[in-house]
């Protein structure tokens, strides 16, 4: 199905001038550049990093470190070479749509996003899935889910478990979640899951809960979805209609409830993707409709889309009963939630932003979420860490990516300024490995020029 559907790299090669799969089987040698390889708050200053097969092969000091004979020598100097992201709530378009799919991915590696997690997979996912491990398709590391569960993909507990253990036996790395479940179509569905060997993340359902979806330690809560009722005593929740992710609780949460919020989940050992910027971007009152529009991202998503996105957001806080100093407050309480998990336990904070979903473009969100992780009173290297060693371990992947060390797959990005100081500094990278492909600035500048003309 995928034969003659995707960015191959060899076509790339006559494009743009990236090489073909036999280019992350060249030597490639990164001279004089600082390191921040995040295994702790530190920058490594002039190394020479060497890559092998698409791996890293060493790192030393640049005065000692001898240079392969015919290798790719990238001057590095003044500039940080630091772990590629991965983006932990992406969406993969279907492959029906073979050239959206193409610039989704593009824009994913673009900004540095070297692995991602797709929300809402279908079967073909799963052979992209393993032509991107094999550098024939240009694009993160893929880990994904199948179709999702929901009050229309299941109507009784036995389909529900049914659909987890066929979703189990095809190979999905997890079962995606989306609100609409009932409590028993959800514990029928974890039940099945426990015995299948595969982990359902995502939504919380009305009707499950945070208390339940932690109780059955769901792997991931992603959005918060569900925290907002959680922070609201039950006697001020009877009768009262939630809206987008709680907009209508903003006045009712109770911010003392967050530390038992905060305690049960670390507990549960469940994961949390905020996904911060998507209530930002869609639900807050600011920013603006046309602020968000005038974004540079915006250049890179078609008129059609860009349309949606306005009407989405104008439909939402133009609705009969929006209070927008409720939704701010929303704003509010959910950064000093996530502050409050990750001073319990870092660990269970993933970076991820729903992209490409109302006002969030590919690779550039997940630079905007780390921007309001950092907002909610998390260090650089701290707001960094949730996109790099977390997922890695999240994944059990650590001697894989997440970190820059000998051994380790080559995905990272080089950057011009020092990203401990400032997370800005990772915006337009001046190139980007993934899995021992090099992309340099010129190279990316070209292809997004492409995307940029066709929408333009």
């Amino acid at each position: 199905m995928f034969r003659n559907g995707f960015i191959v790299l060899a076509a790339l090669t006559a494009a743009f001038g990236i090489g073909a799969p036999a280019a992350s089987q060249q030597v490639f040698v990164f001279e004089d550049v600082n390191v921040v390889p995040m295994d702790a708050e530190r920058v490594l200053r002039g190394q020479t990093v060497i890559v092998r097969d698409g791996r890293i092969e060493s790192i030393g000091d640049a005065m000692s470190t001898t240079v392969p004979s015919g290798a790719r020598v990238i001057n590095g100097q003044g500039r940080y070479l630091v772990p590629g992201l991965a983006e932990m709530h992406a969406h993969v378009p279907p492959s029906s749509d073979r050239r959206y799919l193409e610039e989704v991915l593009f824009l994913y590696v673009a900004n540095g996003v070297t692995t991602a997690r797709g929300m809402l997979g279908e079967p073909a996912h799963l052979e992209l899935r393993e032509r991107l491990a094999r550098n024939e398709v240009l694009g993160p590391r893929l880990y994904t889910s199948g179709p999702s569960l929901n009050d229309r993909s299941v109507s009784s507990p036995d389909e529900a478990a049914r659909i987890v253990r066929e979703q189990a036996a095809a190979g999905y790395d997890f079962v995606k979640l989306h609100p609409g479940l009932t409590r028993e179509e959800f514990d029928a569905a974890v039940e099945a899951a426990r015995e299948a060997g595969i982990e359902l993340a995502g939504h919380v359902s009305e009707d499950v809960g945070v208390a339940r979806a932690l109780e059955a330690r769901q792997a991931t809560i992603d959005h918060l979805d569900g925290y907002a009722q959680y922070l609201v005593p039950e006697d001020e929740l009877r009768g009262v209609q939630p809206g987008f992710f709680g907009l209508n609780l903003g006045h009712s949460i109770d911010e003392a409830l967050i530390a038992r919020a905060v305690e049960a989940t670390v507990a549960a050992r469940v994961y949390n993707v905020p996904t911060l910027t998507l209530l930002e971007h869609w639900g807050a009152p600011t920013p603006s409709v046309d602020e968000l529009m005038g974004r540079p991202e915006m250049a890179y998503v078609s008129p059609a889309q860009r349309q949606q996105w306005r009407q989405a957001k104008t439909n939402l806080v133009s609705q009969p009963g929006y209070d927008a100093t409720a939704a701010q407050r929303l704003v509010e309480i959910r950064r000093k939630l996530v502050k409050a998990l990750h001073d319990a336990e870092p660990s269970l904070i993933l970076l991820g932003s729903d992209a490409p979903q109302v006002f969030n473009v590919p690779g550039f969100s997940l630079h905007r979420e780390l921007a309001s992780m950092v907002a909610a009173g998390l260090s650089p290297y701290e707001a960094i860490r949730t996109g790099t060693v977390h997922p890695a371990a999240f994944f059990g992947a650590e001697d894989e990516f997440g970190r820059i060390a000998p051994g380790l797959s080559a995905d990272f990005m080089l950057v011009d300024g020092n990203p401990l100081e400032d997370v800005g500094a990772l915006w337009q990278p001046a190139g980007v490995m993934v899995r021992g492909v090099w992309l340099d600035r010129e190279t990316l500048d070209a292809r997004l020029a492409e995307i940029a003309e066709r929408y333009r």
